[in-house]
């Protein structure tokens, strides 16, 4: 399989690593970037092809990844209006429709619209996937592995969907760094060094994390295990419900999934 990818950020890097890593020969795979010194970073690091624009010879492939910002993305697509004939193009610009994708790509249906998280950058990534339906079995396949390269996917059925997976995985990874933030703060305060309070809270957060991946039990289940009747946990526990932590996290991922909708209202209107 060969993959063409426009655009060569961070995003890019990743994926071009992951599939890298997972076995994908490096001149299987190409990137279009306008800026010599990154065509000249990623040559460097990855011995892969690098192109300064569009042409034949670099949609030569069977999959497009599409790795640009959000607002770039119609320029880029109307370049490539015309250019495509059998590629599966995956798009992993957040905000960006399929349906207008398509529509600013001459109504082209072999379209997979891919949301990513940062956590990919490490090979812990998660990815909402939604295709088209002139995506067939095959093309949903080379659309996932790509993905795969950096962590796990989900696909799914309504692409309304992706407005929650922006909320949760896409921006949750800001709100796991703000709860961290917190605990680190905290710690300063009961007295710890940055590098102790540093560790503590990375600790306890990957710690937990690991329990609930490897625990068939419900988290609100390990949660209510480690708060003791009359305890430390319970009085922490009873302080954040005093203060609606949970009501407040709830709203916020929800005003984020608004948000994301608003955006691609906004994106689409061209």
């Amino acid at each position: 399989m060969r993959i063409t990818f426009i655009g060569g950020g961070n995003m890019a890097s990743a994926l071009i690593g992951g599939l890298i890593q997972k076995g994908f020969a490096a001149n299987d795979i190409g990137v279009v970037e306008i800026t010599p010194k990154s065509r000249e970073r990623l040559e460097q690091q990855y011995s892969i092809r690098t192109y300064i624009d569009l042409s034949a010879e670099a949609l030569t492939c069977e999959v497009v990844v599409l790795a640009v910002k959000p607002q770039q993305l119609h320029e880029v697509a109307s370049d490539m209006s015309g250019l495509l004939h059998h590629q599966v193009v995956v798009s992993i610009a957040a905000g960006v429709r399929a349906g207008d994708l398509s529509r600013w790509l001459g109504n082209y249906p072999l379209l997979v619209r891919a949301m990513p998280n940062t956590p990919a950058l490490v090979m812990a990534g998660i990815t909402g996937l939604y295709a088209l339906e002139g995506v067939n079995q095959m093309q949903r396949s080379q659309a996932g592995q790509v993905l795969e390269a950096v962590g796990e996917v989900i696909w799914l059925d309504d692409e309304a969907k992706m407005d929650g997976v922006t909320a949760i995985s896409g921006s949750g990874p800001a709100y796991v760094f703000y709860f961290i933030e917190a605990l680190q703060e905290v710690a300063l305060e009961l007295g710890f060094d940055d590098a102790t309070a540093r560790r503590l809270s990375l600790g306890t957060f990957l710690g937990a994390t690991r329990l609930a991946i490897q625990s068939e039990e419900d988290t609100a289940v390990l949660r209510a295990r480690v708060t003791s009747k009359g305890g430390t946990t319970e009085r922490a526990i009873d302080a954040m419900e005093a203060a609606g932590i949970k009501a407040s996290i709830k709203q916020a991922v929800l005003a984020a999934a608004e948000r994301s909708r608003e955006l691609g209202d906004q994106l689409g209107n061209k």
